[in-house]
């Protein structure tokens, strides 16, 4: 980043969500990767962190308290988030620099405002997630080059990563809102296409307090620890879901994404650099048939 110092430290902001997290560490990768002195915080919340554990461009993590973020020193603060409560940590943070993008609330707070990524980038169209956040490390110097995929790091495998002797598929059927949410009976009719023209085998994963009752003929891991799930999906063949977070922590592992779309706009959203389909019809998520599901399946065949 031009003008700071060499081992300076930085504090990035990103407190949530699931989606948003996994799509901040290709930014995280450029700074650290054109600026490896430097020294790299990221705040955010308990529920999200093992998002970021293990990542060797992050020095360190930290809790959404002003007083742990000052006490950190940073010189540089990122708000990559751009809520009231990041806005308030930007603020108390002591960083001598403070960035946001223009279009955050508060601008008063920031001695560098980012405009818009269509800017930086140079070109009219809705950008992906990744690219908008990745955009401000080019505003501020880091030399543009591609946009890599996300980065998590999984432990060792523990128990579940390997439910099966054959190759297994993870099934999120859950997901935010109604409106985001295939029916179960299209995702029992996509577990039996898996398992019986695909040769693999379902593995439902489901939120603490989520219900897969439906899918009780097949494996299913609830309210696990989002490190578990990272280690699960690191021993996936393939992944079929509605558009939410586990999405993007697949794409980030590489894996074969075949992801449900209801209103949320796949140019923003759509797994970032890996093979994936997007499914989605105009009249909502409900609309979607069960056959369009298993073409993009088979689409996936040669990853099985």
């Amino acid at each position: 980043m031009t003008g700071l110092s060499i081992g300076c430290r930085v504090a990035v902001i990103r407190l949530r969500s699931l989606g948003d997290c996994v799509l901040t560490t290709p930014a995280l990768d450029i700074l650290k990767r054109a600026r490896p002195d430097l020294r790299i915080a990221v705040v955010v919340e308990d529920r999200f962190r093992p998002i970021f554990e293990r990542n060797p461009d992050i020095e360190a993590l930290l809790g959404p308290s002003w007083r742990e973020l000052r006490a950190w020193s940073p010189e540089f603060c990122l708000n990559l988030h751009g809520g009231n409560a990041s806005a308030r940590l930007t603020a108390l943070s002591g960083a001598p620099q403070r960035a946001g993008f223009a279009h955050y609330r508060w601008q008063s707070l920031y001695n560098v405002r980012i405009p818009r990524a269509q800017q930086i980038l140079g070109e009219e169209r809705t950008v992906h997630t990744a690219e908008h956040l990745a955009s401000a490390m080019f505003y501020l110097g880091v030399p543009r080059v591609e946009i890599p995929r996300a980065r998590l790091f999984a432990a060792m495998p523990f128990a579940a990563a390997r439910p099966t002797a054959r190759g297994y598929a993870v099934v999120h059927p859950v997901a935010s809102q109604p409106d985001k949410t295939w029916p179960a009976a299209g995702f029992l009719a996509a577990a039996r296409h898996l398992h019986e023209s695909l040769h693999l085998d379902p593995v439902f994963i489901a939120g603490p307090g989520e219900n897969l009752a439906a899918f009780r003929q097949y494996r299913t891991v609830i309210g696990a620890p989002l490190d578990e799930i990272k280690s699960l999906l690191s021993g996936a063949t393939l992944f079929l879901g509605n558009d939410s977070g586990p999405a993007h922590m697949a794409a980030a592992f590489g894996l074969p994404v075949v992801s449900i779309f209801g209103a949320s706009d796949p140019a923003i959203w759509h797994p970032w650099r890996t093979e994936s389909v997007v499914v989605q019809n105009a009249a909502g998520i409900q609309s979607v048939t069960e056959r369009q599901v298993l073409d993009a399946l088979e689409r996936m065949r040669v990853h099985a």
